[in-house]
């Protein structure tokens, strides 16, 4: 035991000696079997399984390789015959054997680490050495199972990566001292790796010894080489600067950020055309998020209700961010919300308090598209997502098929399943829909106006009930685009001298001349073509 204890302290090469007397033929080197039992020298008894090696006899295992020792072949006082054994183990089935068995020893600590395989044999020759010095005897040939490992190997050793890897100057003689004295065997161009060193597995590896034998503390401070600018050029997208935009925007108007989770619960995830499998989360914080949102809403709508509850009813709220309609990449995208909840205005001396309606969500989502750069004309449509109350919403679309943006008031079967207090509007729209500049500068364009007097003329038509007002103002912004700058609608009037069914829009035309004060012919000829188109696209007559 003295003999073993010596070596592994002074090689580093733990051994182990057999009691051959208390042995029963052969020794294998096998994987135990599933519940072998074996007691250790430290008096306890271990289950094993096929994931621990042992060296067993034939009544079963003696030894748990490359750890401990079995109790009932260990040496005591009355030995006279011993068997020494040497092996190398594999580092890492000696660390799980370890761990499993919760096993701490000088072997498992040194072998888990690695050992040199030179000095397997060595260490063996020695110890046998020293038991016949100290304890005489005589020793029997040496049996060998298996092959030492060919761990020769070589790396190209370059004394200028120190400077460009480390940043150090180190004379070339120096580098070779430092190497050949921790065991490396320099030939030429190339450094051998000793036996004992595993870790060593590159040019980088040579160079790192070389830095740490020299001591890091001789490295001197050097700024890096300036390769730009001072101030770096800017770096954000740009959906990213819409986004910035759209978040000033929206705060400018006087909504209030919030920011909320991008997991929700499936029934909220169900209202907003989510939930299901494929938006579902494997392994969710809580149950009341268990799904990734497919829009701000749900979690906007969520936070209006806790603040309801709180006695804050009248709100204004907006979210920027991303939204999911699958778990895939790229299943998502940007999207920039608002909520409007309460009253638009309290009661006062100058009127009745008035609540949020689907005009305060068109006002404020066509604000927004203007600070991201959107063409002023733009298409609205119905046929909204299924949320949005059928008869109080809009689509706004850039041409037939490009959705730019929803708005409109929310269902109220929506906000009863969500417990928020109604009515509430909102508005969701989608950046990176919107075309992209058609000028890369960041320059305001020039302001072009007319020396010359605008003229403004006022129309009311009587039409359908069922007709949008928006086909009338189409239809009069297209009767002459080179006078006309716009139009908009200033009275809407039902009942009266009116038939059953029908009602009045006023509109007022606006008409700047570029070239000439205009003539009154030529204000008439606009008149007629506002009237005649206004008339044959929506079947409209001028009221008398």
């Amino acid at each position: 035991m003295d003999v073993t204890n010596y070596l592994t302290h002074d090689l580093a090469r733990p051994l182990h000696v057999f009691d051959a007397a208390r042995l029963t033929g052969g020794l294998t080197v096998r994987p135990a079997r599933e519940g072998e039992r074996l007691r250790a020298l430290d008096g306890k008894d271990y289950v094993l399984s096929p994931r621990h090696m042992v060296i067993a006899d034939e009544t079963g295992p003696q030894s748990l390789a490359g750890i401990m020792g079995g109790l009932d072949s260990g040496v005591t006082e009355g030995t006279v015959d011993v068997l020494v054994e040497s092996a190398l183990w594999d580092p890492v089935r000696i660390a799980r054997t370890g761990r499993e068995l919760r096993i701490l020893s000088d072997a498992r600590y040194r072998f888990e680490r690695g050992v040199d395989p030179a000095l397997t044999r060595e260490g063996l020759d020695r110890a046998v050495a020293l038991i016949l010095e100290y304890g005489g005897g005589q020793a029997t040939a040496m049996s060998v199972a298996g092959a030492e490992p060919d761990t020769a190997r070589a790396y190209r050793f370059d004394p200028a990566r120190l400077r460009t890897l480390v940043g150090m100057d180190l004379p070339e003689a120096e580098q070779r001292r430092i190497l050949e004295a921790l065991g490396f065997r320099i030939e030429g161009e190339m450094a051998h790796v000793p036996s004992w060193r595993p870790d060593i597995l590159g040019e980088a590896d040579l160079v790192e010894e070389v830095a740490r034998v020299a001591s890091l503390s001789r490295l001197e401070g050097v700024p890096l080489p300036r390769r730009g600018p001072a101030i770096p050029r800017p770096v954000l997208t740009r959906d990213q600067r819409r986004l910035s935009a759209a978040r000033r925007a929206m705060a400018s108007i006087g909504y209030d950020e919030c920011v909320t989770y991008a997991f929700i619960d499936e029934t909220a995830a169900a209202l907003f055309g989510g939930g299901g499998d494929r938006g579902r989360i494997d392994n969710p914080i809580a149950a009341d998020l268990s799904h990734l949102r497919p829009s701000l809403l749900p979690g906007l709508l969520r936070a209006a209700a806790r603040n309801q509850a709180r006695g804050f009813m009248d709100l204004a709220l907006f979210e920027a961010s991303e939204t999911f309609h699958g778990a895939e990449p790229g299943e998502q995208r940007t999207e920039v919300a608002g909520l409007l909840v309460g009253r638009a205005a309290q009661k006062g001396v100058h009127g009745a308090a008035r609540p949020w309606d689907v005009f305060d969500a068109k006002g404020d989502l066509e604000a927004v598209l203007a600070a991201l750069g959107a063409p002023s004309r733009l298409m609205l449509r119905r046929e909204g997502s299924p949320w949005w109350h059928p008869g109080r919403h809009g689509v706004m679309t850039l041409g037939p098929k490009v959705v730019l943006a929803e708005f409109g008031e929310i269902h109220p079967r929506i906000l009863q399943a969500l417990d928020v207090k109604g009515p509430a509007v909102a508005f969701t729209l989608w950046p990176a829909a919107l075309p992209a500049p058609r000028s890369a500068g960041r320059t305001r364009p020039r302001l072009e106006m007319s020396e010359f007097q605008p003229v403004e003329r006022d129309f009311a038509f009587v039409v359908d009930e069922g007709v949008e007002a928006q086909a009338l103002l189409r239809a009069a912004e297209g009767a002459d685009k080179a006078l006309i700058a716009g139009v908009r609608i200033f009275d809407v009037f039902r009942g009266g001298t009116l038939p059953a069914g029908s009602k009045s829009v006023a509109l007022t035309v606006r008409l700047e001349p570029k070239d000439g004060t205009l003539t009154e012919a030529e204000i008439a000829r606009v008149a007629e073509a506002v009237i005649e188109k206004v008339s044959r696209a929506t079947g409209a007559r001028l009221r008398s």
